[in-house]
């Protein structure tokens, strides 16, 4: 199920049509129907303010519930007088956590995830000390809260899925285990850098590196070339 049919399917949960959930969020006619693989940091922010209930990690990733579970249900008890007048009426409301942003900038040392500078890679993806060097940009987003590290995407060979300019949050994957989730994202370190690519078996202890801008041929390579690897959770665009 993609981020567009999570919609769909939260609209018809809460008995709404798209477009109001659309007009909602300022978005125009046809724009759930648009949706690729992500959707803006702008969108998202409002969606989490216009509607509280929606578990956003839900959303982007498909985990966990679709409405949040830290609801705390209160029953409302009318008076003697609404009592009378609306004896079978009960509603219940609910203490609602009030709305935060998908995604902030840190304001404590140590809170968030690192943003690494592309020149950092490396050191990212095995974990080195001397990526603790680089002064990064450290955010907070909720949704990939198990991710290690964020990494912004450059060119277009993962096009339309990651454009050049997406924050993709990113969890290292030991390389001990030797274990690949085919045709899954990863980051991968390689004699050519770090790469932003599908992976899949080439056999004879080879691998591809595949593009998703089909302009773009497979890289077949011995596994041992690949000196580590991070597995791509999600994806923040910037609109």
């Amino acid at each position: 199920m993609t981020v567009k049919d999570r919609i769909k399917a939260y609209c018809k949960a809460e008995k709404m049509t798209v477009s109001a959930f659309e007009e909602s969020i300022g978005a125009s006619n046809g724009y759930v129907n648009a949706i690729s693989k992500s959707i803006g940091i702008d969108k998202l922010n409002t969606i989490v303010e216009k509607f509280s209930n929606l578990n956003i990690e839900w959303l982007l990733t498909g985990r966990g519930e679709m409405l949040k579970t830290n609801r705390t249900s209160v029953e409302h008890t009318p008076s003697k007088d609404q009592s009378e007048q609306h004896k079978d009426t009960k509603t219940p409301t609910y203490k609602q956590e009030k709305s935060t942003p998908i995604a902030r900038l840190a304001s404590a040392p140590g809170e968030g995830i690192p943003l690494i500078p592309l020149e950092a890679m490396a050191g990212a993806l095995t974990a080195e000390q001397t990526v603790l060097e680089y002064e990064c940009e450290r955010y907070v987003v909720p949704a990939f809260s198990g991710a290690d590290f964020l990494m912004p995407v450059k060119g277009d060979s993962m096009l339309p899925t990651y454009k050049s300019g997406d924050l993709v949050a990113c969890k290292r994957v030991p390389m001990s285990e030797r274990f690949f989730q085919w045709n899954k994202a990863y980051v991968v370190d390689t004699n050519q850098g770090a790469l932003i690519k599908r992976i899949k078996p080439a056999g004879k202890g080879h691998l591809y590196l595949i593009s998703d801008n089909k302009d773009y041929d497979p890289i077949e390579l011995p596994a041992t070339s690949i000196y580590a690897v991070a597995l791509v959770i999600g994806v923040i665009r910037l609109e």
